[in-house]
């Protein structure tokens, strides 16, 4: 089937685990149940403004542990597809945590995971003023595209919107959704979270679907949210705001994704195609 549901948490994760997964669930409890759905969690879901060390000291081994155990169980509960947005995993530097993405299928399997490429080290006029994520996370190196059926789903996470050629590389592979799970700052998201993100959907002539932190957590950082869903014409089909809890959801049909590109062939057409990363 060519028609899915896309749905869109929007969430202030704080630093105690149990109690994230627990609003995940109440939240997901509002969306309407569909045979191909996909929930999409933010980037920090799990963990987010905790103390430094808190990520590292509670990274699991991927695919093992009981934050990984609760949200495929999520998946299981409401049927679903659920992307959860970023999970401390155990990276090979003992130092470091990898910020990983997870795709569990309705029977709560891992079936995708991705860890982030792009790391976050910028000075913004914000309360925080200074992020270094590198010295905590460890880079991923891999280009993750999970095939579910119809759905296509590329998998990013927020600083690396702004490298549109890890889009370009899953856009080659055939992808029709992209996920961007993210916790974008307050000054960053109001100059450059509706044009980055509408961008990759149009160049990639995909769905994007992007939840997101908002608001001001327990350390005193702010986060933007306005979650998106964007068709691949470039359309905004729900948004969130800026200071609220809430979910998203709407159905979309793929087809127009494979009927854009019949019409406007930008794949064929482009001419700096990359080698894909290994």
């Amino acid at each position: 089937m060519a028609e899915w549901r896309l749905s869109a948490v929007q969430l202030t994760s704080g630093p105690d685990w149990q109690q994230n997964l627990a609003k995940v669930r109440a939240l997901m409890a509002q969306l309407p149940r569909a045979a191909q759905h996909l929930v999409a969690l933010p980037e920090g879901v799990a963990l987010f403004a905790g103390p430094d060390g808190l990520n590292l000291q509670l990274a699991e081994p991927l695919g093992l542990g009981p934050m990984q155990q609760g949200y495929a169980e999520l998946a299981r509960e409401f049927g679903c597809y659920l992307l959860v947005g970023t999970l401390p995993t155990q990276s090979d530097d003992p130092l470091k945590f990898a910020a990983s993405s997870l795709l569990y299928n309705p029977a709560g399997e891992l079936v995708a995971d991705y860890q982030k490429i792009h790391l976050f080290d910028a000075l913004v006029n914000d309360s925080s003023k200074q992020y270094q994520e590198s010295a905590s996370t460890a880079a991923g190196h891999k280009v993750t595209l999970a095939r579910c059926g119809e759905l296509k789903l590329g998998l990013m996470i927020c600083y690396d919107m702004r490298f549109p050629g890890l889009a370009q590389q899953l856009a080659q592979q055939g992808m029709n959704v992209l996920a961007v799970p993210s916790a974008f700052t307050l000054v960053t998201g109001q100059a450059h979270w509706d044009p980055l993100l509408r961008a990759r959907a149009i160049e990639t002539q995909s769905f994007v679907l992007a939840p997101a932190q908002v608001g001001t957590h327990v350390n005193g950082r702010q986060t933007y949210g306005h979650s998106l869903i964007i068709d691949p014409w470039g359309t905004v089909l729900a948004q969130g705001d800026g200071d609220s809890e809430m979910v998203l959801s709407v159905l979309v049909d793929l087809e127009q994704c494979r009927q854009l590109a019949d019409n406007m062939p930008v794949r064929q057409h482009n001419r700096f195609k990359s080698e894909l990363m290994k």
